[in-house]
């Protein structure tokens, strides 16, 4: 018997008999309704959030607004109906892709003649309509409100019955001048001190609407075709593994086992077809990769001084910046390989992506750390961003507050920089200590990325990684990437397509079954 042979027996063993106490990964998961909602809403003008009692905790657990206000209101009620326009004009500078000041109020909407909204109404007192109340969104959450009660961050809004006094009011309250007719995200707030570790916390929203964005741009241009099929499965595979969010973890997954259902293999369709069938208005559609909760249409961390600048391209080199500090040494390479097909077939700017190819094409020796993959993906960053750096200068494209440059910075690492050898003459050139800028890689998309989830993190995550490690192979017959594993990695190098077929046949033999018992009930 040969040594793959006995490493895939072994690892088929430990397998299947995980396999018998895993728990599934439910897709009818608790989701909350902000993202679909803010997009139907803006086409009719509507930028205020509905809320009920079903997910009323939940956006407002989620929103990334460090202020909320809640109307609320009664259907029926012509004072209601008459003061919706004003509250609009508000609410559609805070809320929205086109919002003027985003980020900032989260402007929602409960409607108390409603049934189910019965018991929310009563907890916050609501005894005249319409009925207004400030405060952070997390003490609203399985929050409430009593008149005359002593101090409470929870506070009634009286004088707002015109958008102009409403506005007035905030902006007191904020000590700003937000006004009416503010254009579409003036970005007067905009946090241009990248030399703070901490602002970083802040891109985990960033990376999930990155990784969102990125979703709706495959279905968007029909991208999933024969050819391009088993490096988007392989890459959510890295998702599941080691996306920095949980929710997004928890979509990719949801995806992912149903992949073969969701997007049938071409040795049924033809290449149109099965385009089509995993288009934007396929059935693919209706999986939200980072759950309905990534809601915003902006950028937190990743927000430009312009509207054309930074965005998508930013919270996507932060996913895979998180993605190679989070594998371990034994899934570095494949880490690596799924992160250049993933970009080569599904990155829709041709020079860059070109250009991304040409760097993952100049890798001749696989790598064997995790380490390795961390400092490559830094020095790709740092090359893309030399090329930029003259580009932008000669065109005059950049962003004036956030110009290309190489990164980190010494304010920000000043043990990745090595003193001035004595003897070199290339001045320009930076001597990097890359065991130090490895160490901060791992601290800053590691630690400090998810500093603002690391509380629901540990409530929630779980059994997800367990679960994922145990699902994955039967989702799909392409090549799986394992979990953190240098066992796994031979079992894969060395018979994956034997694993593969044995595992789906399991699988559907599972299904089949399931199927039979039910008609025989």
């Amino acid at each position: 018997m040969t040594f793959c042979s006995v490493f895939l027996l072994l690892f088929l063993i430990l397998l299947f008999s995980s396999f018998e106490q895993s728990v599934s990964i439910s897709s009818g998961s608790q989701r909350v309704i902000l993202r679909s909602i803010i997009n139907e809403n803006s086409k009719d003008g509507d930028f205020a959030i509905d809320l009920n009692a079903t997910n009323f905790d939940s956006v407002l657990k989620e929103t990334p607004a460090p202020f909320a206000i809640v109307e609320f209101f009664a259907h029926w009620c012509p004072a209601c109906r008459n003061y919706k326009p004003q509250y609009e004009k508000v609410a559609r500078l805070f809320n929205g892709a086109d919002a003027s000041h985003p980020g900032i109020i989260l402007m929602t909407r409960v409607d108390c003649a409603s049934t189910i909204n019965s018991k929310l109404c009563d907890k916050f007192s609501v005894d005249r309509y319409p009925m207004l109340f400030w405060g952070p969104p997390k003490k609203f959450v399985s929050g409430g409100w009593v008149p005359k009660q002593g101090k409470s961050e929870i506070i009634p809004i009286e004088s707002g019955r015109t958008a102009d006094v409403l506005l007035g009011w905030i902006n007191k309250q904020l000590g700003s001048s937000y006004s009416l007719d503010d254009g579409k995200y003036e970005n007067e707030h905009l946090q241009t001190n990248t030399s703070d570790p901490g602002q970083i916390a802040k891109a985990i929203y960033d990376v999930e609407e990155a990784t969102s964005t990125a979703f709706s741009i495959i279905l968007d241009h029909k991208m999933i075709k024969p050819e391009t099929r088993t490096s988007l499965i392989k890459f959510l595979q890295l998702l599941v593994a080691h996306h920095p969010s949980r929710r997004c973890r928890k979509g990719s997954a949801d995806v992912l086992v149903n992949f073969d259902d969701l997007c049938p293999s071409s040795t049924m369709l033809v290449n149109n077809e099965e385009a089509e069938s995993c288009s934007k208005n396929g059935v693919l559609e209706n999986y939200q990769i980072c759950g309905k909760e990534v809601p915003r249409g902006y950028w937190m961390y990743c927000r430009g001084s312009k509207n054309d600048t930074r965005g998508f391209s930013c919270g996507l080199w932060i996913l895979l910046h998180s993605l190679s500090v989070r594998v371990e040494d034994g899934e570095s390479n494949m880490a690596f390989r799924s992160t250049c097909d993933f970009v080569h077939n599904f990155f829709v700017c041709e020079e860059c992506r070109q250009h991304f190819y040409e760097m993952c094409s100049s890798v001749s020796t696989p790598f064997k750390k995790a380490r390795d993959f961390a400092l490559w993906l830094w020095r790709a960053h740092n090359k893309v961003n030399e090329r930029l750096i003259k580009e932008e200068a000669s065109l005059g494209t950049g962003d004036p507050e956030f110009p290309k440059a190489i990164w980190p910075p010494k304010q920000q690492c000043s043990s990745c920089y090595l003193s001035p050898s004595k003897t070199s003459k290339e001045n320009s050139k930076i001597d990097w200590d890359e065991n130090e800028v490895f160490k901060f890689l791992v601290s800053y998309y590691g630690k400090e990325l998810v500093t603002l989830y690391k509380e629901s993190e540990q409530r929630g995550s779980g059994q997800t990684e367990k679960i994922v490690a145990e699902e994955l192979v039967a989702s799909t017959n392409a090549v799986v990437v394992p979990v953190g594993a240098a066992l796994a990695i031979a079992v894969a190098s060395c018979a994956f397509g034997a694993l593969a077929y044995i595992w789906r046949s399991r699988q559907k033999n599972r299904k089949y079954k399931y199927i039979y018992s039910l008609k025989n009930i």
